[in-house]
């Protein structure tokens, strides 16, 4: 569990209020409401399990409140916020030792369909998941975030790398993945 519960973010989201925040709370409120989802699907493919990714992603959402009342940059907030919940994530999978479960994919198949459709759907599933776990570190993690939406600025940012180097990683996660389909 981590250190703040919702109760206590509550009280200090109230009090800043009071403060006359500038306007960050909105501005917190609004990407959370919009990045929470695509953040726990970035933290699942790193391996957090579901209970850890909250609390990440709770961490990563008070370091932004603070981020801004103390009057720090407010370009690409986007990126911003999905690179201290990848190092938050970093961090907690470092002191669990915990590895990412690529068959947590494969539970993730469409209720509404029937057998036949669901056995195809999940054999797709594990051969696409083969080859993304195949690919290089830097590749896959290019790719499940430029799967969440973000840019390629914003992914070199997220991972500290230059936009050519995203740009490559992404072209050959594809072309692999490309390759595969076609078998």
């Amino acid at each position: 569990m981590s250190e703040f519960s919702w109760t206590q973010i509550a009280r200090i989201i109230a009090i800043q209020e009071k403060e006359d925040s500038g306007g960050s709370h909105e501005e917190v409120v609004r990407f959370f409401l919009e990045l929470r989802t695509p953040l726990l699907r970035y933290l699942h493919t790193m391996g957090l399990p579901a209970g850890d990714g909250e609390d990440v992603v709770q961490e990563a959402f008070l370091a932004l409140f603070r981020h801004l009342l103390d009057g720090k940059p407010r370009d690409n907030l986007h990126g911003w916020v999905f690179r201290v919940a990848r190092n938050l994530a970093l961090k907690r999978l470092q002191r669990v030792g915990t590895s990412a479960d690529a068959a947590g994919f494969a539970s993730l198949a469409d209720p509404a369909a029937n057998p036949e459709q669901q056995a195809v759907r999940n054999q797709q599933g594990r051969a696409i998941q083969a080859v993304i776990s195949a690919l290089p570190e830097l590749d896959r993690q290019c790719l499940y975030l430029r799967a969440e939406g973000l840019r390629y600025r914003d992914i070199a940012q997220v991972l500290d790398v230059s936009v050519g180097s995203v740009a490559l990683a992404l072209s050959r996660a594809l072309d692999r993945l490309a390759r595969a389909a076609q078998r």
